[in-house]
């Protein structure tokens, strides 16, 4: 991917306000007060939870002359899987901006690190993957914190990913001392995070660490002979097999026999929103639209009321040259220490619209779905995408599935974008556009399929091609046929976005080679198709981050015609005129 240029700071701050939207209040990715402080101390040790098992810490503190120093601060910290941690500046690299957050230490904060339960430094035995036994540790840790000396009782909780899962789950327990919750890349319901489409993704089945793998780690402090560490490996091994449990959960209802429950419901913010929405803490989301997970994302900050949120050109977890610190040390100054950074005078969103491969502008927003944008329908037919779906012409085409594809010559992780694969699927690409438009929210889909097994997958990629010919896909989406059904969410879902509740009981096996209507959302997006550009659409049967693809040779053939009720038609929310 790109958006990766050294320049970008350099380029794209001064503009921000010039390109905006909305206007951008002063502050936003340019928050740096003057440090408090010149140093910093780390110590770690052990927290005894309410059932015996303890949990290690490493607390970061302001210093002066090597000591700490005297006085209460509010507390930082971060449910993570090790105490361990690798400082970086904040300006670049993978989720550079979490790293570097223990410098905010200098800057009047404690910052916190606690391995969870099962994993790191800590002992105890990993139970599935969030579940309550970490919320409820969350809630202990927290006011545990806020007890402590060097605390003036006024807690923040951050993670990203995995970690991000875990901020959100302690702000579902609703500890009393915790004021602000800073949340990227995470699952609103676990479900449609693991298996967007009832199609199970290729992540989420670690960490599964050996005894070896732990001991490599460093010890908390007065453990240096690795006894403590050794004996907190040992009980980690009998952590839940997460790739055996996530298979006995194929709908979202399904029971976990290993689990004793219906995991993904214990797991699952979603399913705690109400106490989420009661707790009145405030919310910082952070995503990346070149992120697995950027639609949990908004989707949270419709259903978490006073949140707000940030968006940009960003794969899993990462900030790229974006100033992610120091907008994260401006939310907790807000707060944590009732500083006032004009935070609370902006728009609740920000979001960045991509133009080309690396330009693009800061945007911001009240709402989401974004005021001014509307769908726009486009006919996909089979000499075509008609920019009008009343020009007329039918779909009726059909390729073989190549379950075995990856991305030429790339690597690619299975929580970001995917490549463009050319030679497969189908593709229905539009004549050049005569002028830019700007798509930005939920593109969607509704085609016939048919095939001659009893399901299939569809995945449906949105992509720009350019003068040149070449492709870039800019979202996605996918869905399971036999799980079409759609349904009423128990959640507000963006206007206008379909939904599917993929329960057993709507499962929905096809005939052989008779057609079924899908409708489905893809992944949100903002992005600007240039004049002459085309908007393309490919069709495949699978994708390289799908985890159950059938490579065993079984044979298919998927065909997609026009639905029954007229046009198969993409619809695209195209921001203006």
């Amino acid at each position: 991917m790109k958006y990766l240029s050294k320049n970008w700071l350099k380029i794209f701050v001064p503009a921000l306000i010039a390109f905006s939207t909305l206007s951008v209040a002063s502050g936003f990715a340019d928050y740096q007060p003057a440090p408090a402080y010149e140093e910093t101390t780390e110590a770690s040790s052990y927290v005894t939870m309410r059932d015996g098992v303890k949990l290690a810490i490493s607390v970061v503190r302001p210093a002066k002359n090597g000591k700490p120093v005297d006085g209460k601060f509010p507390v930082i910290w971060h449910h993570t899987l090790s105490i361990s941690r690798e400082a970086r500046d904040g300006t670049g690299g993978f989720i550079s901006a979490l790293h570097a957050i223990p410098t905010l230490a200098k800057h009047g904060y404690v910052v916190v690190q606690v391995a969870r339960r099962g994993n790191g430094q800590s002992f105890g035995v990993m139970r599935g993957y969030h579940d309550r036994n970490e919320a409820f540790d969350a809630y202990e840790m927290t006011q545990w914190l806020a007890e402590q000396p060097w605390s003036d009782g006024n807690v923040g909780v951050y993670g990203c990913s995995n970690t991000g899962d875990a901020a959100m789950h302690a702000m579902s327990v609703q500890p009393p001392a915790l004021k602000a919750v800073f949340a990227g890349c995470f699952s609103w319901h676990k479900f449609d995070a693991f298996r967007r489409g009832a199609i199970f993704a290729q992540w989420g089945t670690g960490p599964a660490r050996t005894i070896e793998d732990d001991m490599a780690i460093p010890p908390v402090d007065g453990d240096e002979d690795k006894k403590l560490l050794e004996q907190a490996a040992q009980e980690h091994q009998l952590a839940t097999p997460l790739l055996q449990m996530w298979s006995e959960l194929p709908f979202r209802d399904s029971w976990s026999k290993t689990m004793g429950s219906r995991f993904w419901s214990e797991g699952s913010v979603a399913d705690y929103k109400d106490q989420v929405a009661r707790s009145g803490i405030p919310l910082y989301i952070m995503g990346g639209w070149f992120d697995e997970l950027r639609d949990q994302g908004l989707i949270t900050l419709l259903n978490v009321p006073g949140s707000r949120a940030i968006f940009g050109p960003w794969q899993h977890c990462r900030n790229d040259d974006f100033p992610l610190l120091d907008e994260i040390h401006r939310f907790f100054d807000t707060h944590l220490k009732g500083l006032e950074t004009g935070l609370n005078q902006e728009p609740p969103l920000h979001y960045f619209v991509m133009e080309g491969s690396e330009n693009g502008h800061w945007a911001s927003s009240s709402t989401w779905p974004v005021e001014g944008v509307d769908f726009k329908a486009f006919a996909m037919t089979d000499s075509g995408l008609k920019t009008d779906s009343q020009a007329g012409g039918t779909l009726d085409q059909q390729f073989d599935v190549k379950f075995e594809q990856n991305c030429p010559g790339e690597k690619i992780s299975s929580r970001s974008q995917p490549c463009s694969i050319h030679e497969e699927g189908i593709h229905i690409t539009s004549e050049p556009l005569l002028h830019a438009i700007e798509v930005t929210g939920h593109p969607k889909v509704t085609v016939n399929l048919s095939t001659n097994r009893n399901d299939a997958n569809l995945f449906a990629y949105l992509e720009d091609v350019a003068p040149d010919g070449s492709v870039t896909v800019i979202t996605e989406g996918r869905l399971k046929a036999s799980m079409r059904k759609t349904d009423s969410a128990p959640w507000l879902m963006p206007e206008g976005t379909p939904w599917h509740r993929w329960y057993k009981e709507d499962q929905l096996l096809l005939t052989a080679n008779e057609p079924v209507e899908l409708t489905f959302a893809m992944m949100p997006t903002s992005r600007v198709f240039a004049a002459n550009h085309k908007i393309q659409v490919t069709f495949t049967g699978s994708d390289y981050r799908e985890r159950l693809r059938d490579d065993a040779g079984h044979a298919q053939t998927i065909r997609l015609t026009s639905p029954s009720s007229g046009t198969a038609v993409l619809m695209l929310p195209v921001a203006g005129n």
